[in-house]
């Protein structure tokens, strides 16, 4: 029989262990191994039962145990350190409350997804991840984060695989009382909410939850309440589920409710409220629209809003594809908002103009959650060297008349939270040679160029580590894949062959991810001759894991599961090659540690970052990859191997996986698997090691989240925070006004003339040449503008290559027609063709980038001599 209802019963603690619930209601265990195993050993097969969940250790362990426990000198005294630990550490002073810069009292992140753990899934793949581990870190160094997500009753699915290898989607429901979850509750005690409007005069509900991780709250928005009609429950249902309505509604909440939700968090709990608003990706950009929205109803125009607004706002976008951006129907968009709906008090044209694709090729029809994002920013970053790049190259076009060089998108290049994926064997081997602490430190707060104490490990000790997580993960893939054969139908006679699948001492190679077709999960399968003989090698035979999840929708992408799957099932090689389905954090914490090498082969530039290599550096893994994302920036022949890119404009998309997949191959065959079984004079795969001493050496400090945190910190959060409290409402308003000045007057602002002292065509390294311009400003002034001398390289059509700008300055007042006449210096240093041009740009105090209006003004044809002077 099923029950019709469904309660928690939650168990009565003995006073002595009352912190055991402190220390589960705190997620900092989820990284934390002294208080996982203080948990564990509660009751070690539970613990196993309950996949390392501490709520769910609470709510089944019997009374017996407890009362047994709570008699227990020995585990009250490690209780004790447990919760004395984890109070200083949310109450003590950390990296940043030592910095010496004026920071800003709080900063709030935005994510549509919160990987902080397995015992909460809330995330899909790497961008969740990525902002779990951005939490985590700022936990660690103290950084005053306050994480904005939604609660989804569903989560993502979990994966399993028919008979015949095709994924199967399963919704298991998650019960927030079963969760690490309590309601933020209003001083009466009743469950905080906040509202939205929807068309029609309905409202959209959401009670605010809170998971504290670390010393950092992260509040999740769940619509699942009695208030709400059935259509308005279902909203926060699954992670990416639903059409676009759907969509809509779901980042709408995540925004603007989202705002709402950390102003009722601040003022019932006096934490200091945000001075920064960080985006991670433009899924929550609807939170500028709700600032705005506050700041009219001080008094506030729309633009003098938007101005404050963006000052205060760091914008992270994460993809490389347009595809991958979400878009909505202009139409469907201004339904939910303006008088009968969301935002009354501001014009729907004005919220529309925010998302229209207004760049050659753009979609006038639709509204682009990135475009907003960047308009409601005024700083924005992608997420490695290369991604930041194709960024700016990508968005290009809402900065016309700039090279995609000057387009104001920076770059911060993503890091792994350490001791969430760093294995504790890996952790005790740093201890052991510099102790605990200094481990912790160096893993959390980095700072460090290299850690050269890994020079001190014997050989003989990083080879029994990487042997014995090697053998871990035999283990894991063994007990996984068995259970993912009864799920398929498989009976127990049949399976006897799983216990001699795979083995501790063959080259393991990685590949887990989501399976989107850019990421070609098939490319290894591409000549599977080639790949048996690679698999089933005399002498040096190779094993391989795969692991990931396709979209749901994405029936492509499920049939390349289905591809691998079929290839894995095969009896001549399944003891080499497996599938495991249902990939997660639970398996990834196993997976990047047990492999020896990590597998990366999507289509290059299209991985923003692609974390998982950086996962599996930090064990001592080392890397086989496209020169995408991270890996572009960092490679080195010390750390791994790098896939060469067929990326001629001649290739077609067959042939060039025909090439990659040939040179994948002989990278292998030729290069990584001689390399891991040449033994030198002591037995010992010498090379081998060497190279991950070096990964763990000089890539380790590289990829940690805390310094990526601290560069947010460094270079966007302070910054935003400073512009934020340049911006008052007055200065805000003059802000406003002047950039409408100056839109207004920028047609008539022109290049008229150009001259130099130059005599010939050709002139001497470190010449200096006198420049002469006359520009005309029309109803601007010298104050509004800088005229700049712009010079560098050229190329055979005269395009200037790094190119450096050099601000020139007016002579006198304007002449009897209003134009202006500007000089300066033009310094010949370097050789080759070598080319100028002018240009003129506005300024003001509180602009990010001489880029942000978009404007600029440059010579026309006939303006003066051209660019080109020739040195030689």
């Amino acid at each position: 029989m099923k029950a019709i209802r469904r309660f928690t019963v939650r168990p009565v603690l003995p006073e002595a262990l009352h912190p055991l619930s402190e220390l589960a209601r705190n997620l900092r265990w989820s990284w934390h191994a002294e208080t996982r195993d203080l948990f564990q050993s509660v009751d070690p097969e539970r613990w196993a039962s309950c996949g390392g969940d501490p709520v769910r250790l609470l709510g089944s362990v019997s009374g017996e145990r407890l009362a047994e426990l709570a008699e227990d000198r020995r585990f009250l005294r490690r209780l004790g350190a447990a919760a004395d630990d984890l109070r200083d550490y949310v109450s003590g002073e950390r990296w940043y409350q030592t910095q010496s810069a004026e920071l800003p009292a709080a900063v709030a992140y935005f994510s549509p997804e919160f990987g902080i753990t397995a015992a909460l899934p809330q995330y899909s793949g790497g961008l969740g991840i990525l902002a779990g581990d951005h939490l985590k870190a700022a936990s660690d160094l103290g950084v005053p984060l306050i994480g904005v997500g939604l609660l989804y009753r569903h989560g993502y699915f979990r994966q399993t695989l028919s008979r015949d290898g095709w994924q199967q989607e399963h919704y298991p429901v998650l019960d927030p009382h079963e969760l690490a979850l309590v309601p933020l509750r209003e001083a009466d005690g009743s469950v905080a909410q906040v509202s939205l409007a929807l068309p029609g005069g309905r409202r959209l509900r959401a009670r605010v939850w809170q998971a504290q991780v670390g010393r950092v709250p992260l509040l999740m928005l769940d619509s699942d309440v009695d208030e709400n009609d059935h259509g308005e429950r279902g909203v926060t249902d699954r992670l990416y589920g639903g059409g676009s309505e759907h969509r809509l509604l779901q980042e709408m909440l995540l925004g603007i409710g989202g705002v709402r939700a950390v102003r009722t968090y601040c003022r019932l709990t006096g934490h200091p409220e945000p001075e920064v608003f960080h985006t991670n990706e433009g899924h929550a950009g609807f939170l500028g629209l709700e600032r705005i929205a506050e700041l009219c109803d001080q008094g506030l125009d729309f633009d003098a809003g938007l101005e404050a607004v963006r000052a205060g706002t760091v914008f992270t976008t994460h993809t490389p594809v347009p595809a991958g951006i979400d878009r909505f129907d202009r139409e469907l968009v201004a339904r939910h908002f303006g008088p009968d709906a969301e935002l009354p008090r501001i014009d729907v044209e004005r919220v529309l103009r925010l998302g229209m694709e207004t760049y050659p090729g753009g979609e006038p029809n639709l509204f682009n959650m990135a475009v907003m994002g960047l308009r409601l920013g005024q700083r924005a970053n992608g997420v490695s060297l290369l991604h930041g790049h194709v960024s700016r190259e990508m968005f290009s076009g809402l900065w016309p008349g700039f090279d995609p060089d000057e387009v104001p998108i920076t770059s911060v290049t993503n890091g792994v939270h350490a001791p969430t994926w760093v294995a504790p064997e890996v952790f005790r081997l740093g201890a052991r040679q510099i102790g605990a602490q200094r481990t912790e430190d160096a893993m959390t707060v980095g700072g460090s160029e290299r850690w050269d104490a890994v020079a001190d490990i014997p050989d003989q000790d990083i080879f029994d580590l990487r042997r014995d997580l090697r053998e871990q993960l035999v283990t894991e893939v063994r007990q996984r894949l068995y259970a993912s054969w009864r799920q398929r139908g498989a009976g127990t006679a049949e399976l006897g062959w799983i216990d001699g699948v795979l083995d501790p001492d063959v080259l393991t190679i990685g590949f887990a991810r989501r399976v989107p077709s850019y990421k070609r999960l098939t490319l290894m399968l591409r000549d599977r001759d080639r790949l048996m003989d690679l698999l089933l090698h005399e002498e040096r035979p190779i094993q391989i894991v795969v692991a990931g999840k396709a979209h749901p929708a994405d029936d492509g992408g499920k049939r390349l599961v289905q591809e691998l799957v079929r290839f894995a099932d095969d009896p001549r090689v399944r003891h080499r090659i497996v599938f495991l389905p249902d990939y997660g954090m639970a398996m990834a914490q196993k997976l990047y540690p047990g492999c020896d090498v990590w597998l990366n082969n999507p289509l290059r530039p299209l991985e923003a970052c692609g974390t998982s290599g950086m996962k599996a550096a930090l064990n001592g893994c080392l890397n086989l990859s496209v020169l995408d994302g991270w890996w572009d920036e960092w490679f080195q022949p010390d750390f791994g191997w790098a896939i060469p890119t067929a990326d001629g404009t001649a290739t077609d998309d067959d042939r060039r996986d025909e090439l990659e997949a040939s040179a994948l191959y002989d990278l292998l065959e030729q290069r990584v698997a001689p390399r891991f079984y040449e033994r030198g004079q002591g037995g010992l795969p010498d090379r081998w090691i060497e190279m991950v001493r070096r990964t763990l050496t000089h890539l380790g400090p590289k990829v940690l989240a805390g310094r990526m945190v601290r560069e947010y910190v460094e270079r966007l959060y302070a910054p935003a925070a400073r512009s934020q409290r340049a911006l008052d409402l007055d200065v805000a308003r003059e802000l406003a006004e002047w950039k409408a000045r100056v839109r207004a007057a920028w047609h008539r602002v022109t290049v008229d003339h150009v001259e130099t002292s130059a005599s010939a065509a050709t002139a001497e390294l470190g010449t200096t040449l006198a420049l002469r311009v006359r520009v005309g400003l029309g109803d601007l002034v010298p104050d509004d503008v800088e005229v700049q001398a712009v010079s560098g390289r050229v190329d055979s059509d005269d395009r200037i290559a790094d190119a450096e700008g050099v601000p020139l300055k007016p002579t006198g007042g304007p002449d009897d027609d209003g134009h202006w006449v500007y000089e300066g210096p033009l310094s010949l240093d370097r050789t080759g063709p070598f080319g100028y041009t002018v240009r003129i740009l506005p300024t003001h105090r509180l602009l990010a980038s001489p880029a942000e209006l978009g404007l600029v003004a440059v010579p026309s044809e006939d303006a003066g001599e051209g660019a080109g002077v020739l040195m030689r």
